[in-house]
């Protein structure tokens, strides 16, 4: 059944140890809209993708990517994001530069942050 897969619209998850922190900051700092809220999940709208944000007593953040948005303009995203007080993480030996983003070989600009639970998130701007 992989077809009614590769046609069915995408729900990303994340996890939080603190709903109400971890919710204000994907609505507030990261701009996403609230679709539903219940005592198992608070629901967002990322540009037509669900994110399902549940909460869990014990959360070990991966070391790598959970969430990423492609965006027109890297350098735009990653300013807007520090004026809200986002740090970006900076990766020694990456070459990343003055704002933290990464040129990948392919020339995809990337930069990465954290969620309030320490869950790894980017956006990443494609080569024209």
């Amino acid at each position: 059944m992989p077809a009614l897969i590769a046609a069915a619209k995408l729900t990303a998850f994340v996890a939080t140890r603190d709903r109400d922190r971890a919710r204000d900051f994907y609505r507030d700092v990261l701009g996403l809209t609230i679709l539903s809220e219940d005592p198992f999940a608070v629901v967002f709208d990322a540009n037509g993708t669900h994110i399902r944000m549940t909460k869990v007593n014990e959360l070990a953040p991966a070391e790598y990517t959970v969430l990423g948005w492609e965006v027109a303009d890297a350098k735009a995203a990653v300013i807007e994001l520090k004026s809200k007080g986002v740090q970006f993480l900076n990766f020694p030996g990456m070459g990343q530069d003055s704002e933290n983003i990464w040129t990948a070989p392919g020339g995809t600009l990337v930069a990465w942050f954290k969620d309030p639970d320490g869950n790894v998130l980017s956006v990443a701007q494609p080569p024209e």
